[in-house]
């Protein structure tokens, strides 16, 4: 293995002259500089990481925590967090937490003992709160993204899922439904407070008598839909409309109706929050309220970078509007 002294010896200059030039530190004649660097390539010389690191303080390293990586929310979130590392000279390291707390604790355990410069996190839910104090205490940047953790002291970027919400029971509305329930995830999160938040203030608004929003036990989705859209088509009246909360719930909840020979949007029309992968199988194609996840990305780590370049003092958040996306999924009544 090539170390610096072996660059040094051939480029007749001392190790900390290399060292210097690795880590761009010190005063070095740009002739010298490029010497070396010259030297190094010829002898295909590939700097210690864990070496630099000690020297530095720094690893260059960001973690990266979503729920699912699989989603297209989380997969164009680490895309763009990926994309605009790579810019900045970082690389990343991604873990799914299922939106687990023991699982994002035992991430949150790997990375102090691995040394990351920061963290970019989808919390959990409300008891991330502990974990961001942990890594608080540690002295580790970290940047929320899209869940709000109450009592939370970091920047953040999060959407708007009370607008999102209101997108898209008004556009219910305008095609004329008036019953409209609402399959919720749980709400120990605060994107799930503020849809049905809107949910609730939007119908209030138009005089429109609301279901009781449903939570849906995300860990055991089909069971839940199935007894879900089962209760909702005894109803009477019947739900014209479902708002789902994500693509997951509304991708299940279609495959419960086709199952019972409903047809969406025929017999019952459906949107969700948050956008569908491109290449997703379902027809008809979902309106939704799509968030800017990409976006998300790109942003949380330049905020990030700005926190460990000092150029931040204060918290900072940043909201992004959703987009109504107007496709097949919802039929006039």
């Amino acid at each position: 293995m090539v170390t610096i002294h072996d660059i040094a010896k051939k480029a007749n200059c001392s190790a900390m002259t290399v060292s210097r030039v690795i880590n761009n530190t010190g005063r070095i004649s740009d002739a010298t500089r490029k010497r070396v660097k010259a030297i190094m390539e010829e002898m295909h010389y590939v700097p210690n990481a864990h070496a630099r690191c000690l020297t530095l303080q720094e690893t260059k390293m960001l973690s990266i925590f979503v729920p699912d990586i699989t989603t297209p929310f989380g997969a164009l979130l680490a895309r763009g967090a990926e994309d605009t590392a790579s810019r900045l000279g970082y690389r990343v390291m991604i873990s799914n937490t299922d939106e687990s707390d023991e699982k994002e604790r035992s991430a949150i355990r790997s990375i102090l003992s691995a040394r990351v410069d920061g963290v970019i996190m989808v919390p959990a839910g409300d008891s991330s709160i502990r974990h961001l104090e942990l890594l608080k205490i540690h002295n580790i940047p970290v940047v929320v993204v899209d869940h709000d953790v109450p009592g939370m002291d970091a920047d953040a970027v999060l959407g708007d899922p009370a607008e999102g919400s209101r997108l898209l029971i008004n556009y219910l509305i305008q095609q004329g439904h008036q019953h409209i329930a609402l399959l919720n995830s749980t709400v120990d999160r605060s994107t799930s407070r503020l849809l049905e938040r809107g949910y609730t203030e939007t119908l209030l608004l138009h005089g429109i008598e609301q279901l009781a929003p449903i939570r849906m036990d995300m860990k055991d989705l089909d069971r839940a839909c199935e007894q879900t859209v089962e209760h909702l088509l005894q109803l009477d009246p019947r739900p014209t409309a479902i708002l789902a909360a994500n693509y997951r719930i509304a991708a299940t909840a279609i495959r419960a109706l086709r199952k019972r020979g409903f047809d969406v949007p025929t017999d019952l029309s459906v949107v969700c929050f948050n956008d569908l992968e491109p290449t997703y199988l379902l027809d008809p194609f979902m309106t939704v309220a799509a968030q800017q996840a990409y976006e998300f990305g790109t942003l949380s780590v330049q905020m990030l970078h700005d926190r460990l370049q000092a150029n931040a003092q204060q918290s900072r958040t940043i909201v992004l509007p959703p987009k109504l996306v107007v496709r097949q999924s919802c039929a006039v009544r």
